[in-house]
């Protein structure tokens, strides 16, 4: 676990069976004003896709303080030639007190209030490095104790039901999904637990 002032990370990550690279990439950093965290899933598996998941994590690392549409649009054009990929990306602005997130392709994020799902996001439709027709975003009022979990579609529906994933700590949170999860992954798989401390930390 990475835990910040305001901010605690655990991560979870396997790639393919048979496969020695994972094709997902992430980054998150917290800084005085903001925590950004970003997972990318290069298309397919292996090396090419790790290629094109580490190309937008490169631009997000690169223009960190630019808005969410402004990054995301960023990676559209940098994947432009390439395999191409797809991302969901996290915001938390201590400052104004809010929180900004959206996705593109099979990236799911939910978000849960003291234990409580509060909102799964839908991801727009399409991949970067196309034509796709823009991205929602949203922004909504943050709260002490909020937990993010940002995942790809190597996490199947039936795992998300858990009850674990409520719990407040995240390091136990991907420790039981580890344990709860196939051995044998049919797909690249990360996870990202991600809480919002508060002020207070």
């Amino acid at each position: 676990m990475i835990s910040g002032k305001y901010v605690d990370v655990s991560v979870y990550q396997k790639s393919k069976k048979g496969n020695h690279f994972c094709g997902d990439s992430y980054f998150f950093v917290e800084e005085d004003q903001i925590f950004l965290g970003v997972l990318a899933d290069g298309l397919g598996s292996g090396e090419i896709a790790k290629e094109s998941s580490q190309a937008v994590i490169d631009i997000v690392n690169q223009h960190k303080y630019k808005t969410v549409k402004e990054i995301i649009e960023l990676c559209n054009k940098r994947l432009i030639g390439m395999r191409g990929a797809v991302m969901g990306i996290l915001k938390i602005d201590f400052i104004q007190q809010t929180f900004t997130f959206s996705s593109i392709g099979n990236i799911g994020i939910i978000v849960l209030e003291n234990g409580v799902k509060k909102k799964r996001n839908i991801p727009s439709s399409g991949y970067l490095g196309s034509r796709y027709r823009g991205v929602k975003v949203m922004t909504e009022k943050l709260s002490e104790g909020t937990n993010f979990i940002v995942f790809s579609d190597g996490v199947m529906d039936k795992e998300l039901s858990q009850y674990f994933f409520k719990d407040y700590n995240v390091d136990r949170i991907t420790e039981a999904y580890a344990r709860y999860s196939d051995n044998i992954r049919q797909d690249d798989t990360t996870l990202l637990a991600i809480r919002y401390k508060g002020e207070k930390g």
